[in-house]
């Protein structure tokens, strides 16, 4: 099983004939995912074309999930419309919309926002690398990629990854790959101040999914959302979970990297969110070339096989 999309998801690509949209686009029908449509406004009737693959664009979701039948959108529209975009994923009453795109405007995100409340469409994202579900083997076989992260590092299997860094969320992944331990999802949720779907959201999808045996949970300074889902984990899951913190070295006020990372307050500084998670039994890795080796420890520790 897997969280959130599976090989079988139905995926269109809003802004698929930009250069980052299709290029993406490409390296997803590569992986095996099912990416049945293309939106682009004015583009409508026109095709995407790629080896065997020859992917129908419309000029509007609603328009796509008609003929189609998609479920999922991969948002690589620019800032400016991106917000746009999001919203029309909503009145089209997608299951799920992810966004790509790194800098909508906050205004606009606030906006996102009020327009999702009471609605079915879930989001993740924005600025985030995507999800990917792994196919049978390593590389390329039948497998759900939404987004940028690299398919070819990933491996089917029970472990899942959530975390806010793009990066840091491949480095988990190669990381238990590289050991033979396999991926049920990896989900990066972004690191912009006002996003979708929250660490505790996917760590809830995560618990409740029979084939997901352990959890690595990556955060970094800057807000309480790791925090949340700290002691949701110790009061409610049973599952071995290691987490790693990135910004130890981060000066207190000062922004680094994602828009979210700004320390302000008691909780938010690395030290406390790390100290809370070894509070909320969570086996923390010390560097990020630890986190794997922090999964296997904890799952030594309760007894529960990862592969």
């Amino acid at each position: 099983m897997s969280i959130l999309v599976t090989p079988e998801t139905k995926i269109l690509v809003q802004g698929i004939t930009g250069d980052f949209g299709g290029r993406h686009a490409k390296l997803s029908l590569d992986y095996g995912t099912a990416v049945v449509a293309g939106v682009t406004p004015g583009k409508g009737g026109q095709f995407f074309e790629h080896g065997s693959h020859r992917i129908p664009i419309f000029n509007s979701v609603a328009e796509a999930k008609a003929a189609t039948a998609a479920t999922v959108s991969a948002i690589f529209v620019p800032p400016p419309f991106a917000g746009d975009a999001i919203v029309e994923c909503v009145d089209a009453d997608l299951d799920l919309a992810v966004a790509i795109t790194e800098g909508i405007p906050i205004k606009d995100m606030v906006r996102v926002k009020r327009a999702m409340q009471g609605k079915r469409t879930r989001l993740v994202g924005p600025n985030c690398p995507g999800i990917v579900t792994p196919g049978t083997g390593e590389g390329s076989n039948g497998g759900c990629r939404i987004g940028i992260a690299p398919g070819y590092i990933h491996k089917k299997g029970h472990v899942g990854v959530v975390s806010r860094s793009g990066t840091l969320t491949y480095e988990a992944v190669f990381q238990l790959t590289q050991k033979g331990i396999g991926q049920s999802t990896s989900v990066g949720i972004g690191g912009d101040p006002v996003n979708g779907t929250s660490h505790l959201d996917v760590i809830k999808l995560f618990n409740e999914d029979p084939d997901t045996h352990g959890i690595i949970l990556i955060g970094e300074i800057g807000g309480s959302a790791e925090v949340e889902a700290a002691r949701w984990i110790k009061d409610n899951c049973k599952k071995p979970v290691a987490g790693f913190i990135a910004g130890a070295t981060a000066p207190a006020g000062r922004r680094m990297g994602h828009a979210g990372a700004v320390i302000g307050g008691a909780e938010d500084t690395a030290a406390a969110k790390i100290a809370i998670f070894k509070e909320c039994g969570i086996e923390v890795a010390v560097t990020p070339s630890d986190m794997a080796d922090a999964l296997i420890r904890a799952a030594k520790a309760k007894g529960v096989t990862l592969s």
